[in-house]
């Protein structure tokens, strides 16, 4: 595995999106509008894209939430690629990318119905709080933090 800092312009990023998009559609069905609204790439400065043998495999990014919170958006593994530890290798990643550029603390938004991408998030250190943001009064969402 080969885990590479770039930015939502780089190709492999935006396809990987692309295949995160659909998913997210198809497990949002009529609430996916609400929730597209926040997941734009316009300029997110980073973004990590893993290779598995040079294919692209997963993706996730960070944006500035606040002037020490970063909110990491934009998870996403293949399914090919799933049961691997990417998605942990990715957020340990963006964490240490956070802190190089002074920020103290990560949150962010998932669905509670992705049980995979809870488990991550909690193996990793992140623990629930209570819904932020545009995610007050969302049932179907849960937030997490991570003091970096």
């Amino acid at each position: 595995m080969h885990l590479l800092r770039t930015d939502s312009t780089h190709p492999d990023f935006k396809n990987l999106v692309k295949s995160l998009d659909a998913t997210l559609a198809e497990h949002n069905g009529d609430a996916d509008d609400f929730f597209a609204q926040f997941n734009t790439l316009d300029a997110i400065k980073n973004c990590i894209v893993a290779y598995v043998d040079d294919m692209p495999a997963a993706c996730g990014a960070f944006k500035p939430f606040s002037e020490d919170t970063v909110e990491v958006k934009r998870m996403f593994t293949d399914p090919e690629f799933r049961k691997r530890g990417l998605g942990s290798a990715i957020v340990k990643e963006l964490e240490n990318w956070a802190k190089e550029l002074g920020f103290k603390k990560a949150v962010l938004e998932t669905s509670q119905d992705l049980t995979q991408a809870i488990s991550v998030y909690e193996k990793n250190g992140f623990y629930k709080i209570p819904n932020y943001g545009q995610y007050i009064g969302v049932d179907t969402s849960v937030c997490f933090e991570k003091i970096l």
